[in-house]
């Protein structure tokens, strides 16, 4: 099956086929990266400075494309997996990688769960938030639980489409002002703004999932160099799309709450904030769209992560244990098995409350994974574990170390304020 579709892609391509019916793993790792707390992130931005901080959201969505790119070209230029190419810089890529995917795994699972439950509640009050973040975890884990790429892919298509709609709309009837924005693609950073561009930076288009991006080809069938045009096309549309998404964001939060000086809570109740000031100003039916948009931002984290994470936790073990590629595959036991580490610890945590040491783990180890992604990418690249044809050129090179410089400040903000508390 994945053959065939692979050939039928590949026709596409070669005949000039619409571009967007070769869209699909870059959707899926850009909207899996949008969740909730970026959203939020980009919206206080916009609160606080206006247009200011809009160079930032390109400046991420570049890293991101560059970060994506070539994680999808390692994986495509030698028919592996970014964990077999981490493997070969020595043991000290599991010691790292496997406790933040288990520690991740759990903490991102309640506060994932929480997101969706959080827009559910706004949306339909007679269940309360735990409630319906335990019943999004577990819809998230039977929609995944096969691994049926097709049917996920889908799902997550028509979330991005309710996303878009939802948060663009949301934008257009703030009426943008076109000069400021025109302004704000000029790079500066307003006193006390330093940790907001990293934020908004860093935030736009995930973290850990990119790494699931190869993972995410070969489940669509694209396992070769002779999809390495289509994985540049799907990558690059997926990140506009993105960064439109996250404009649309800095544009109401500059239009809507900057110029009125409102200010929003931070993480998820920020939305919930927001969809209130949306209903007061423009009627209860645009504070209703808006919170759909919100919910299809959180459920498309959601299923992203129940699917991508849980193929890289099973590449992971399956290499560990010495086992073949079938361990390895979707719907594999030790697939389902992250999925289950995802969903039924996470609502302990809901219902009980979370550790604070495991919180100060999850921000430790959290924090170093975008540049330990930049700076493994950039050794593996430049290496002969990559055929000299899609080894890194000079802009790559330049792009990537610029990646890793960004990102290790942002770890070390991150990194901080994960040690004290601030």
């Amino acid at each position: 099956m994945a053959d065939q579709a692979s050939r039928t892609e590949q026709r596409d391509l070669d005949g000039g086929a619409p571009r967007w019916r070769l869209l699909g793993p870059g959707l899926v790792v850009a909207a899996t990266g949008v969740g909730a707390a970026d959203l939020v992130a980009t919206l206080v931005a916009g609160s606080k400075y206006g247009y200011a901080l809009l160079w930032a959201v390109v400046l991420g969505c570049l890293m991101k494309i560059v970060l994506v790119e070539g994680a999808g070209r390692y994986s495509l230029a030698t028919g592996r997996t970014i964990f077999e190419g981490w493997s070969t810089l020595g043991r000290w890529t599991s010691w790292y990688f496997g406790p933040y995917i288990t520690i991740w795994g759990i903490v991102y699972g309640a506060a994932a769960m929480a997101g969706t439950g959080l827009a559910l509640h706004a949306l339909l009050p007679f269940l309360g938030v735990k409630a319906w973040g335990v019943v999004c975890g577990l819809l998230g884990a039977a929609l995944v639980w096969t691994g049926r790429y097709g049917v996920f892919e889908k799902v997550l298509g028509v979330l991005v489409l309710l996303m878009f709609v939802t948060m663009v709309g949301a934008a257009v009837v703030t009426l943008p002002n076109l000069p400021d924005m025109a302004g704000g693609l000029v790079p500066r950073i307003p006193d006390g703004a330093l940790v907001n561009v990293l934020s908004v930076a860093g935030g736009v288009g995930g973290t850990i999932t990119l790494a699931a991006y190869g993972y995410w080809l070969r489940e669509k069938g694209w396992s070769t160099p002779r999809f390495m045009r289509v994985m540049r096309i799907d990558n690059t549309v997926a990140y506009v799309v993105t960064g439109v998404f996250v404009l649309a964001t800095l544009v109401v939060g500059a239009e809507l709450l900057y110029s009125a000086q409102i200010a929003v809570s931070t993480g998820d109740q920020g939305l919930l904030d927001l969809s209130t000031v949306l209903e007061d100003r423009y009627g209860s039916a645009t504070g209703t769209v808006f919170l759909v948009g919100f919910f299809a931002a959180a459920m498309s984290s959601l299923l992203g992560v129940w699917n991508g994470v849980s193929l890289m936790f099973a590449d992971f073990v399956a290499h560990a244990r010495h086992e073949g590629p079938e361990a390895a595959a979707a719907g594999s036991r030790y697939y389902k098995a992250y999925i289950v580490w995802l969903t039924l610890p996470p609502i302990v945590l809901i219902y009980l409350g979370k550790p604070v040491a495991l919180i100060l783990a999850y921000g430790v180890l959290g924090a170093f994974f975008m540049p330990f992604l930049a700076v493994t990418l950039l050794w593996i690249l430049n290496t002969d574990r990559v055929p000299r044809e899609w080894r890194n050129k000079l802009p790559s090179n330049v792009a990537m170390a610029l990646c890793a410089l960004a990102f290790a400040a942002l770890a070390l903000n991150e990194l901080y304020g994960a040690v004290t508390g601030g």
